[in-house]
């Protein structure tokens, strides 16, 4: 097949989890021999922190402003199987009406779910979505599953919807030998969101203040200058995919937060709980609806809602660590690599295009 995708970035991994998602799924798909053409706004936020230049297989096209790359986007639609607009794309909307009309099958990917329906929820506007919602694509899929695929269904009318979960490249994300650097004993990877920020305070910084004597490390973007940062708390400011198997493998013990909007809507793992169980890293994690569908609480990752639970969590032994870590990988490894997900793509693709293909010769022959 030979896709073309209209995103946000892949170029730049700064303050964004588009970018390393949609890199482990070309590589998987280039494996496979599939062709990718990722068409990117360049922007000076992210040119100013390109860590990616060649798609594997593939190519991307960086373009300042829509209307000069028009004839290059006819051209690729021209010779595409299928098209993939995503959301937070700057011309989602502009590049929707393009694919409708000139690709031989259209794709919405929806890498954040919970957010998009939450601020349709409160009546803001979604700048991705045009006034027919979801109406006019094959195919929808969601980076959230449950009651959201239902919700896309009725208030953006999609057709036809699926999930497609995050997911983690092994051949970037493994155990490596820790770094001083990212020593932790808790520690937390993620970009500064305010809706993140009580159970950040509630479940690190508070764990912080209450263990003195441990080193807590935060990596990521965003973060401002009041934050409630305590001595024993050390400060990444941005960590490059190529430096996270080290944070993890440095870490005793890691934490993942899921922003309210998703874990409202649950069935939402994190791209990076499944880098952190790739990489070895004992995981202890915000607890939402359909989590034992990815990861066996108690088995394979701790789950922690109050400060006592995440000192608890920390009073674990090394051995009940590796052991949970252990785990963890051996189902990442089973289940959620950027392989696995490139498979349920092209199987989605496929038996979408089918029945597409169904309809219309049915129609056709009514």
């Amino acid at each position: 097949m030979k896709l073309v995708v209209f995103g946000l970035t892949i170029s730049s991994s700064w303050g964004n989890g588009h970018a390393t998602l949609w890199r482990g799924l070309i590589r998987a798909l280039a494996a496979k021999g599939h062709r990718v053409v990722f068409f990117e706004r360049d922007v000076s936020w992210y040119a100013g922190a390109r860590d990616y230049w060649r798609i594997p297989g593939g190519e991307l096209v960086l373009y300042a402003d829509w209307p000069d790359i028009l004839p290059r986007v006819k051209s690729e639609l021209e010779s595409c199987d299928a098209a993939i607009v995503t959301s937070y794309c700057p011309e989602a909307i502009l590049a929707s009406e393009r694919v409708f009309d000139i690709a031989p099958f259209s794709v919405f990917y929806d890498l954040d779910t919970p957010v998009t329906l939450g601020r349709l929820e409160r009546g803001e506007r979604v700048l991705y979505i045009g006034e027919r919602g979801l109406a006019d694509f094959d195919l929808v899929l969601s980076f959230t599953g449950g009651g959201a695929l239902d919700v896309l269904r009725r208030d953006l009318k999609a057709r036809r919807v699926a999930p497609l979960y995050g997911h983690v490249d092994p051949e970037l994300h493994r155990p490596v030998a820790a770094d001083e650097t990212y020593r932790a004993d808790l520690s937390y990877l993620g970009t500064y969101a305010s809706d993140r920020q009580d159970a950040l305070e509630r479940l690190f910084v508070n764990a912080a203040r209450a263990r003195p004597a441990l080193r807590f490390v935060i990596a990521g973007a965003q973060y401002p200058k009041d934050f409630p940062w305590s001595p024993n708390i050390w400060f990444v400011r941005h960590l490059a995919p190529g430096e996270h198997p080290a944070f993890f493998s440095s870490s005793h013990l890691t934490l993942n937060i899921t922003r309210s909007d998703m874990a409202r809507m649950g069935w939402c793992p994190s791209g990076r709980l499944f880098e952190a169980a790739a990489c070895g890293c004992p995981i202890v994690t915000d607890a939402w609806e359909g989590l034992d569908s990815f990861f066996e609480p108690g088995e394979e990752v701790l789950t922690a809602t109050s400060t006592d639970d995440m000192l608890a969590a920390l009073s674990h032994s090394g051995e009940e660590l590796c052991r949970l870590a252990s785990f963890a990988r051996e189902r990442v490894l089973s289940q959620h690599t950027s392989a696995h997900r490139a498979d349920e793509l092209l199987s989605l693709l496929n038996s979408s295009h089918r029945g597409a293909t169904a309809r219309s010769t049915l129609a056709a022959e009514a």
